[in-house]
């Protein structure tokens, strides 16, 4: 089970992260607060957006707070009646008022008993200094979240659906939030016009270098009487279908960071006003199949941290209880330890003797006993394991220097071809090889060294990158 989800879920669940502050069940009850928008000027804001302001589902305006809190509350008592709530402004810009109608609004719904919580969602260019400094005492005396729009990174696409901000300001409204210890929450749409699936990622990679707390993913919604319906009908440009917004999602989610709290996947869209695509009335299978596909992977959220989260994965999947596996570079030992759970014998390589005592050392915590530690270079593995001619399954190869280590000591592009070579000729015929090259000088040469081989002699391999740097760490895969 992955570690921040109560329910199987291979994210980071919201469910989870509530129960955790506040050791219960913990409703967000939705509430209109009866505001406008700043972006809403001659009749139209945000192409997307309904007359109801994005608050399809939140309560009557015309009702007072509590009066729409009790409405939906009575509905929950009957079904879990020991739970806390969190009051959610949800419809239109939460924060687009004189600070004074903001108190009288928030105060109420903290007053309401069992309420431990506010959640607000507005923009990014609709909080003054004033608002910032009231929210700022509301964090002070409840469990605050500021929810903010973005949609998308990319200021074309945020110019053509009228969004009425560009990056720069929601980055400076997201630091002035965190300034103030505030949580933030973010909103994207997926399938926005003309973004490419490359476009959708960097969003997601952009808010992983911003101090943010939280996320919701959304399906663009194309809603009757909206200028979004216009522009679909007269453009027909491409929308997401239910196959490719799963695998934009879970591509997504592989790319967040674990610690931001995933809030929402899919988005709803009021069914009497919903163009398309129709597929999102069916939230519950889109959310199924989000979490049959990250099954399918293997992955989970913040698996692309580390391309060395693919090698575990592939080993997993790959070895048996009866196959006999070699470190090429122990390291740390962490590898090593790896292999000798999965395996039935373990050699492994490394020319530090200080590299073979972590491991020694990390081994005998660990109880493992089916491991023989080799102190010499991997360029002699014919020699050491010659009696295993054609009987290794799988061998690893975690290049670079010994973390936390003497740098100048690392392994080298002339003698890693030459232990590969070596190595590829002593596997069983279904075997494979494992090579994480690093971006630093001789990683390189090894990367072509060893690519610029392969190729010339036609042995078959698969890439795996986490990243669309050029300069990151990537792995291959060699296969029989």
């Amino acid at each position: 089970m992955f570690k921040y989800s109560l329910d199987n879920k291979r994210y980071h669940t919201l469910n989870y992260e509530l129960t955790k502050i506040f050791g219960c069940r913990v409703f967000k009850v939705s509430l209109n607060g009866g505001f406008s928008c700043p972006n809403f000027k001659n009749g139209t804001g945000c192409i997307y957006c309904s007359a109801k302001g994005s608050g399809d589902f939140a309560g009557d305006k015309n009702d007072s707070i509590k009066l729409q809190f009790n409405k939906v509350k009575e509905k929950l008592n009957n079904k879990w009646p020991d739970t806390k709530y969190i009051a959610y402004f949800q419809a239109n810009t939460n924060t687009y008022a004189p600070v004074n109608i903001l108190k009288k609004k928030f105060e109420e719904a903290l007053s309401i008993k069992n309420v431990v919580g506010l959640n607000i969602g507005t923009r990014p260019d609709a909080i003054t200094d004033e608002c910032l400094e009231y929210l700022s005492d509301l964090n002070k005396r409840t469990y605050l979240t500021v929810e903010l729009g973005l949609q998308s990174m990319h200021d074309e696409t945020l110019k053509l659906i009228n969004r009425g901000h560009n990056l720069e300001c929601f980055d400076k409204c997201v630091k002035k939030l965190r300034d103030n210890n505030i949580n933030v929450v973010v909103h994207v749409i997926n399938g926005l016009p003309y973004e490419t699936h490359e476009m959708m990622m960097d969003t997601v990679r952009h808010l992983n270098k911003l101090d943010i707390q939280g996320i919701k993913i959304h399906m663009l919604h194309v809603l009757k009487n909206t200028p979004l319906e216009s522009f679909y009908k007269k453009t027909k440009f491409h929308l997401l279908t239910k196959e490719e917004y799963v695998k934009i999602v879970c591509d997504q989610i592989e790319e967040l960071n674990e610690k931001i709290v995933i809030h929402r996947l899919t988005g709803d869209g009021a069914k009497d006003d919903l163009i398309a695509p129709l597929w999102t009335l069916k939230k519950v299978s889109v959310l199924d199949d989000i979490d049959k596909e990250l099954k399918r992977r293997g992955t989970y959220q913040g698996f692309n941290k580390t391309i060395l989260n693919r090698v575990k994965l592939i080993c997993k999947r790959f070895i048996k209880k009866g196959d006999i596996t070699v470190d090429a570079t122990c390291g740390n030992g962490n590898d090593t330890l790896m292999l000798a759970l999965l395996s039935k014998k373990v050699f492994s390589f490394d020319i530090q003797k200080e590299a073979i005592d972590k491991t020694k050392t990390l081994l005998k915590e660990n109880n493992i006993n089916n491991v023989t530690l080799i102190n010499s270079t991997h360029e002699k593995i014919d020699t050491y394991l010659k009696d295993y001619d054609k009987k290794i399954s799988l061998v690893i190869y975690n290049l670079g220097y010994l973390p936390c280590g003497n740098k100048e000591i690392t392994t080298n592009h002339k003698s890693t071809l030459a232990s590969i070579k070596k190595a590829y000729n002593m596997l069983n015929n279904k075997g494979i090889i494992l090579v994480t090259f690093y971006p630093h000088e001789e990683g390189k040469k090894e990367a072509k060294t060893v690519l610029d081989y392969l190729n010339k002699n036609n042995i078959k391999y698969v890439k795996y990158t986490n990243t669309n740097n050029v300069n990151a760490p990537f792995l291959i895969e060699i296969k029989k």
